[in-house]
Parts: C-alpha cells; sequence; structure tokens
C-alpha cells in the first residue's frame, strides 16, 4: 500500500511540474520580438492595416512584431510559409480573405487547407470595395444606373485586377443580381484598371483605393459592396441598400499562427487584438482607410471562412467561362 501511494505521489509531482512549466511559459510569453508575414507587397491596402494592427499590438504585448512582406502567388507564398512554421506564437500571418477563401476557390490545387493548417486567432476588420462610375456616365444613383445599363444600346466595361480577383467577383455578381450585361476587362492591378476608368476606356470599377479620385471628383461613387456603410462616407449607402437588395461582398483582414499553436498563446494574441482595437488612434487609423473593426473569437473566424468560401462557389459557378 505505501509503494502505491509513493507512486502516486511521485505521477503527482511530475504532474504539477508540467504544469508549472506550462503556466510559467504562458506568462512569460512573448520574451522575444514577433515574425508577423504579410503576403502581399509594400505600401497596400493590406500591409498598410497590418502594420497598424501589429504597432499597437506590440505596445500590449511587451515586444515588437515586425512586419515581412512575401508577397507572391497572390498571397499564396507567405500563407504556405506560416502554415508550415513552428507554433510557438512567434511567426503569424496578417493577411485577407484573398488568401483564405478567394484562393480556395480560384485554385484548383491550394498547397494548405485554409482551415487545418492554420490557428485562427481573430479577425481585425472588415471593409467593403466602392462603385465607382467615370462622370461621363449619366446616372448618380444605383437605380439611375440600373436603368441607364439594361439599355440594349449601352455598352458599359467594367475593370478588375485580374480574373477570379475580389473586383471580378463583384462585377459578376453586379451583373447576376442586377440584370445587366456589363463587360469584364481584366488588368493586371486594380491600378492600371482605375486608370482606364478615369480616361473613360472602362466606365466602372468596384476598387477599395478609390477614395483619393472620388475626393477629387474624378469619379462618382454609386455605393459600396459591403453590408455595412463605408466609415468614410457615412451618408452612401451600400448597393444592397440601394436596390441589390442582399448584394454582399465584404473583404477583412486577420491574424492567424500555423497550426497546433498552444490554446494560451492563442488567447493571448486574441486578447491582444482586441485591446488594440480598442485603442481610439488605432479605429481613427483604421476607420480612415474604410474598415469598420471586428475582433472576434477564434470560433467566429473559422465560421466566416466556411460561409464565405461556400458563397464564393456559388458566385464562381455563375460567372461566363469560369474563373480558373
Amino acid at each position: 500500500m505505501a509503494f502505491k501511494c509513493n507512486v502516486w505521489t511521485r505521477r503527482a509531482l511530475a504532474l504539477s511540474a508540467l504544469w508549472w512549466v506550462w503556466t510559467a511559459g504562458a506568462q512569460t510569453y512573448p520574451s522575444r520580438p514577433i515574425k508577423a508575414v504579410v503576403p502581399y507587397a509594400a505600401g497596400g491596402f493590406s500591409d498598410q492595416a497590418s502594420r497598424i494592427i501589429a504597432e499597437a499590438m506590440s505596445k500590449n504585448l511587451g515586444q515588437n512584431i515586425v512586419i515581412e512582406n512575401k508577397a507572391g502567388g497572390g498571397g499564396r507564398i507567405g500563407s504556405e510559409s506560416i502554415s508550415k512554421a513552428p507554433a510557438d506564437g512567434y511567426q503569424l500571418l496578417l493577411t485577407t480573405n484573398g488568401t483564405h477563401t478567394y484562393m480556395a476557390v480560384v485554385e484548383k490545387s491550394l498547397s494548405y487547407d485554409p482551415v487545418s493548417d492554420f490557428t485562427p486567432i481573430s479577425l481585425v476588420g472588415k471593409y467593403g470595395l466602392l462603385m465607382v462610375v467615370n462622370p461621363t456616365v449619366p446616372a448618380k444613383s444605383l437605380p439611375e444606373f440600373l436603368t441607364y445599363a439594361r439599355d440594349s444600346k449601352v455598352q458599359i466595361n467594367y475593370a478588375t485586377s485580374g480574373m477570379g480577383s475580389g473586383l471580378h467577383f463583384a462585377g459578376e455578381l453586379f451583373n447576376a443580381m442586377g440584370k445587366v450585361n456589363m463587360t469584364h476587362v481584366p488588368y493586371k492591378g486594380s491600378g492600371p484598371g482605375m486608370q482606364d476608368v478615369l480616361a473613360g476606356v472602362c466606365q466602372v470599377i468596384f476598387d477599395g483605393a478609390a477614395k483619393p479620385h472620388i475626393d477629387a471628383g474624378k469619379v462618382r461613387l454609386l455605393g459600396t459592396t459591403s453590408a455595412v456603410r463605408d466609415p468614410r462616407y457615412p451618408d452612401v449607402p451600400t448597393l444592397s441598400e440601394a436596390g441589390l437588395t442582399g448584394y454582399d461582398l465584404t473583404y477583412w483582414v486577420g491574424l492567424f499562427g500555423p497550426k497546433g499553436m498552444p490554446p494560451d498563446i492563442q488567447a493571448r494574441l486574441n486578447a491582444s487584438v482586441k485591446t488594440a482595437l480598442a485603442d481610439p488612434d488605432v479605429k481613427r487609423k483604421l476607420n480612415g482607410m474604410g474598415m469598420t473593426l471586428v475582433g472576434s473569437t477564434p470560433e467566429a473566424m473559422v465560421q466566416e471562412i466556411r460561409t464565405e468560401t461556400v458563397k464564393l462557389r456559388q458566385i464562381a459557378a455563375a460567372i461566363p467561362g469560369g474563373v480558373n
């Protein structure tokens, strides 16, 4: 009997030691700088938003979060690198739904699983695209544009950043729901596409970076693609509010870790995101980019990915010629 008690005592001591090591690790994380991969080029929307949130998180974590831009493959290269990284909390991914929903639909063979190969941490914020038209288009509202576009004698071209891009999905969903037949003109990026809208070669573009041209009067804003109004233009209705009831293509920025991240580190980072988003300066900066702040649970993030992927597959199936 004494022997049995001794065995159980040793086991209890061993478990206590493991628990102490685990909790000590949780309390000391992070003990060195963290790298956050942004899978896009520096200077773009996602890069700017990521730097704002990373700077704020650095302050409340007590360690620097260093942004590394690892562009290529539409975001695939950077995302794949984090899917294979050590799950110790020192390598993270700040990305958009481009790499986790759109790419899952557009790519025939994706090298990572958007859900099972990552540890979800939190959605940072959501934003929509701005539907703008060249001022020569005789429509100052969405209902007027739909009437104009349904005229069989009218040729309307809409510019995008390429086949299968978010801009392409936005235009094709608009065609289907608005019962119009705008012609898709793909470009190598939204910048060149916007230049041709400004020149009148194309009449329409759905572009998140259109604000300078709107404010300068070079294009006319008809609505936003997301379910909520753009914080920069609170008086401009969403496309759903303006007449295309149910139209909703919302984009987001989110934080992930490699799969297998310890729950305590996941929780620490989730709390850090929410603390950062509560900062008035962070809210001002991200709202100024057209982003509505979120701060979600990891479970809500996974559900967002799954629901959105199903929706995008339905849109893709209806696009003439497909998106691959």
